[in-house]
């Protein structure tokens, strides 16, 4: 099941159909053939989104306190008002910990190395291709030219981006304006035919020649070729786990002739469930159903971003005192793109990196410009009364009302020397999305990017100065306030469930089969028009998923080695039958460097207010083997926190035992290794055992909540502690309310959790009673 049909949930139906997966695709919207894109203002008025004002329209706009949004509703998804711009996220622009206002950190689980296959995948797919400015038919392009001029004279970078746009009726033949299009190999699912781009500005309205790529041509077309069942006017509005594997989803099929806006709950289930509703339709969705997902993610609802959308506006362009034709009506919406350098890019006080692209409109919007220009529009609509009047009383009329006609209309300078210009970059992605009376809200503001976006509006004006324009910012920019078309965050994806909701693969921590495939995975903003990321992020999580196709519904694949030793046959061996287990422990304490005993290091990082300390989650991948074998390990994933080690470092492997021999028959260790690298790049490995003995009972709980521990400098293998040179030392100690709020994190995957769970509980306490007890004396 598909939630969705934009730019994750197309990629996703036709991976899946491909691969020969039964699909069902709900999309809550209409389909848009070409040539049915609201142009009037009567369509206008009724192409927006809010069923319970009878509107099914294709514009969903939301409101917040802090911005304003525009998303889109009907098969395509964000494809049918997008402006077609497929650029990559920039490679440095895949940030690590890079630390943020509110105390927490960027970090992107995946690189554009793992992308990169996928870029070309979807590339190829949407047909992207440059703007072909070099042609005859599209050379005179103004404002590409325009923004090619400003970044020479600025020294940034220009390029012509790959737009999913046909300018040629096929691949590699001559391009040409309104040229019927071929059809691919799998057809088109509207049958209707399409022409090539004739620059009508119109591409954010939806495409009505058909000459954009969108998700409905191109991936939904191969994907219904495929078998996948595309369902329209079909919105969710729930979805829960079932107990025996998969999930269930509520709908409901609008019907836009039906004048009673009463819809019948339905309800149907499936063995994987993708969202992909968008950023607020998919955090909407799992923020509503919270309390049927225990154990969901904190992260839920948090990194939200609107990727740096900024709207400006040159007017007036001069070329010395001549007008400047900007023409922002004629192309694409977007043909050219500037960018600028992030300090992450080696750049020192750059800042947050961006990109500026010129916008359009459709040429209808031309007299609209021309209306506002009021002045001007009332000095000339004053001189031709002025010289009608005079022509009256003296008796000599003007009979030939052309001239004064062409006047009073002017001359369109406005129009054509007028241009917006369309910012976007990396803003600092600290936005919360919540529910509020049972509604989406938003808790989100400027401020903590004001240097990004103070940087960003100071080239803006340097453009415009250099093309003779006047600048002009969105009339809304007095209150601190954007528009944004670009929304992402609300379920994070990352390393691990404390950092995100889903893995770097798009899957929900805690609940396998269940996949986010939109914006809302986004840890933060691409940068670039986001799109061509989503649907690569999309692919990448396709594969993944077909690649586990076989395994059962109800399992979570086994993640990674365990001490070293990769665990594919294990996978294999009885799969069905496993069951897993994981629980968040954290704790806290001191460490000194340079200390080689824990308690002298203890003492020395007290003294000094040097603390450490960790939140690991620990996952038994298979209970009863671990249960079973002496050196039973799992595996710990997370973040070790010290001013030290420069801030919170990422665990990059980490294993835990429990209760494994400790030297003697009364004793036990509980041992942890964790590698990670500090923030001055140097490897270290927390080596820490709780030290469990025959002792007085009154011993159990500070043994089983001390961790004594060294830290070594580099990665240390199993075994290696005696000859690693050692970093310092310290102790790490449970609280009683960590311990509390532990006890609640215990989650089972798999057959007979709560049986798998009982097993492990009741092997602790046994083997606590066998050491603790109190021996006999025969």
């Amino acid at each position: 099941m598909v939630v969705g049909s934009g730019f994750g949930g197309a990629v996703a139906a036709y991976r899946l159909a491909e691969a020969g997966l039964s699909v069902v695709v709900l999309e809550r919207g209409q389909e848009y053939p070409p040539g049915t894109f609201a142009r009037t203002p009567a369509q206008m008025s009724r192409a927006f989104w809010d069923p319970s004002e009878g509107l099914y329209g294709l514009y969903d706009v939301w409101g917040f306190r802090g911005f304003d949004s525009v998303v889109s509703s009907g098969l395509g998804g964000g494809s049918l008002i997008y402006a077609s711009v497929l650029l990559r996220k920039d490679e440095e622009w895949f940030v690590k910990e890079q630390a943020l206002p509110d105390g927490g950190y960027e970090t992107w689980p995946v690189s554009r190395e793992d992308l990169d296959p996928h870029y070309d995948a979807v590339e190829g797919m949407l047909g992207g291709t440059p703007y072909p400015l070099d042609h005859p038919a599209y050379s005179d392009t103004a404002k590409a030219h325009a923004m090619q001029d400003a970044a020479a004279e600025l020294g940034l970078d220009w390029q012509l981006p790959s737009l999913a746009v046909s300018f040629a009726s096929r691949p590699g033949a001559e391009p040409g304006l309104g040229l019927p299009i071929a059809d691919p190999s799998y057809g088109n699912l509207h049958g209707v035919e399409r022409r090539t781009c004739r620059l009508c500005g119109e591409c954010y309205l939806g495409c009505n020649d058909g000459a954009k790529n969108s998700l409905d041509h191109t991936y939904l077309s191969a994907a219904k070729r495929r078998g996948a069942d595309l369902r329209t006017l079909h919105e969710v509005r729930g979805i829960r786990p079932r107990p025996e594997g998969g999930y269930e989803v509520d709908y409901v099929h609008h019907d836009p002739l039906e004048k009673a806006r009463k819809v019948t709950p339905r309800t149907i289930s499936c063995d994987r469930l993708i969202l992909a509703a968008g950023t607020y339709g998919t955090t909407y969705l799992l923020l509503r159903a919270q309390a049927s997902f225990p154990g969901l993610s904190d992260a839920l609802g948090t990194r939200f971003t609107g990727n740096g959308d900024l709207l400006t506006f040159l007017m007036r362009a001069k070329d010395r005192a001549r007008i400047r034709p900007l023409d922002a009506s004629r192309g694409p919406t977007i043909t050219s793109a500037i960018r600028l350098p992030d300090e992450v890019d080696g750049v020192p006080g750059a800042g947050r990196g961006a990109y500026i692209e010129d916008g359009g409109y459709p040429a209808f919007v031309d007299w609209m410009v021309e209306e506002a220009d009021v002045t001007h529009e009332i000095a000339r609509a004053v001189r031709l009364a002025f010289e009608r009047f005079v022509a009256f009383i003296s008796r000599a009329p003007d009979t030939n009302l052309s001239g004064e006609l062409s006047e009073l209309i002017g001359d369109g300078a406005l129009s054509v020397s007028s241009l917006p210009l369309l910012g976007m970059g990396r803003d600092v992605p600290d936005g919360v999305l919540h529910l509020r009376g049972g509604k989406l809200d938003a808790d989100w503001t400027t401020k903590t990017s004001e240097e990004y976006f103070d940087r960003l509006r100071s080239t803006m004006k340097r453009i415009a100065a250099v093309l003779g324009a006047s600048y002009a910012d969105n009339p809304i920019w007095f209150r601190k306030r954007i528009i944004t078309v670009h929304p992402g965050g609300g379920a994070p994806m990352g390393r691990h469930q404390d950092e995100g909701v889903c893995d770097p693969y798009g899957e929900v921590y805690g609940f396998p089969g269940l996949y986010i495939a939109d914006g809302a995975a986004l840890p933060g903003a691409v940068g670039p028009n986001p799109s061509l990321t989503i649907a690569a992020l999309s692919d990448r999580m396709s594969t993944r998923l077909l690649e586990n196709a076989g395994r059962p519904r109800a399992e979570r694949p086994v993640g990674g080695a365990v001490n070293g030793t990769a665990g594919t046959a294990e996978v294999r061996r009885g799969a069905s039958q496993r069951t897993s287990l994981s629980f968040t422990e954290e704790m806290k304490g001191f460490y000194a460097e340079g200390v080689h005993a824990p308690g002298a290091g203890e003492q020395a990082g007290r003294e000094h207010g040097q603390k450490l300390g960790f939140r690991l989650t620990i996952t038994v991948d298979d209970v009863d083997r671990f249960l079973e074998e002496p050196e039973h390990t799992a595996r710990a994933e997370g973040w070790i926190d010290a001013a030290v080690c420069g801030g919170r470092c990422h665990v990059q492997r980490g294993w835990f035992n429990l209760f494994c021999p400790g030297g003697a028959p009364d004793r036990r260790l509980m041992r942890y290794r964790l590698h990670f690298t500090d923030a001055a790049d140097r490897p270290r490995t927390l080596s820490g055992w709780k030290d469990i003995r025959h002792r007085p009972a009154s011993r159990v709980w500070p043994d089983t909540t001390t961790l004594f521990f060294r830290m070594f400098e580099g990665h240390v293998p199993e075994g290696g502690d005696d000859d690693a040179p050692i970093a310092g030392a310290g102790i790490l100690r449970l609280g009683l309310d960590d311990f509390a709020r532990q006890l609640t994190t215990f989650r089972t995957e798999g057959p007979d959790g709560l049986a798998a769970l009982e097993r492990f509980g009741g092997f602790f306490l046994s083997e606590l009673w066998d050491i603790y007890r109190p021996k006999m004396v025969s």
